[in-house]
């Protein structure tokens, strides 16, 4: 780095679903704030009003930097709606709801779940999922949007359709348009492939990796602790020059607040 080259920081964005859950959601966005991040990321914000949402982020100088298109009936074990039979319908109402819910907002991407699918149906749920994909890239050029796929391990997510960055990567190859890109959850990629560092160099050169998450393994805690070194994950990010978010989507092992001297010891590192 140059004299001239002023210091470069990774950019950590709190996800308020998983991060001050001992707040109402609503007041988790001040709390992020007084802990010092800029962006936000979370679930579905769309089961909050839209005009509270938006004057939190406002009030806070937050970013919301991602969330989830609504995903079906969560809580009767739907995750994702994009490749199930018979729910085209659905998923594109989702789809228009969740770009109209970013316009809003002014978040630049949404996460789009697949959906759990039987070994028996994978082919058929694969066909539907790519088509699905395919249109909805269109909606997201539109709207001037970026929507997000996310390969999740089958430990934590059993059925998943969508669990290796490799399929991820060739499916966003196929479609070729530049609205519809990885989300790459550091989490899952090692649960599910390992080698994460060499993972990194191959796929973040490509530009078609959009958002990254961190988190623990295998407790999914802070990254501070486990089979993974976040220092020399981050080490990494400095040297492929990643400039994109970071999303803080762990669960913390004694609240928040308390657990985040590992963000302030990766904010004091620059470049």
């Amino acid at each position: 780095m140059s004299a001239d080259t002023p210091p470069r920081h990774l950019k950590f964005a709190a996800n308020l679903s998983w991060l001050y859950t001992d707040l109402p959601f609503l007041d988790r966005f001040e709390a992020a704030a007084r802990d010092g991040f800029q962006g936000v990321e979370c679930l579905f914000p769309h089961e909050h009003p839209t005009a509270e949402v938006a004057v939190r982020l406002r009030d806070n100088g937050l970013r919301l930097v991602l969330f989830n298109a609504a995903p079906g009936n969560w809580a009767q074990g739907e995750r994702g709606l994009a490749s199930l039979d018979g729910r085209e319908a659905d998923f594109q109402a989702s789809i228009h709801a969740a770009l109209q819910l970013a316009a809003e907002l002014d978040c630049p991407r949404v996460h789009v779940m697949a959906g759990l699918c039987a070994s028996s149906d994978r082919d058929a749920a694969w066909a539907r999922y790519a088509q699905r994909l395919q249109w909805a890239a269109q909606q997201a050029q539109a709207h001037g949007r970026t929507l997000m796929i996310e390969p999740i391990n089958g430990r934590d997510m059993p059925g998943y359709l969508l669990t290796h960055q490799a399929q991820a990567h060739e499916l966003v190859q196929a479609i070729g348009s530049p609205h519809l890109q990885v989300q790459m959850d550091l989490y899952h990629c090692q649960i599910t492939e390992g080698d994460v560092s060499m993972r990194l160099r191959q796929y973040l050169p490509t530009g078609r990796v959009g958002h990254l998450q961190i988190a623990a393994v295998p407790d999914r805690g802070e990254p501070d602790q486990g089979e993974l070194n976040y220092d020399w994950v981050f080490q990494e990010l400095h040297a492929l020059n990643w400039s994109g978010w970071i999303g803080c989507e762990y669960k913390p092992r004694a609240g928040t607040s308390a657990g985040l001297g590992w963000l302030r010891k990766a904010s004091a590192t620059s470049i």
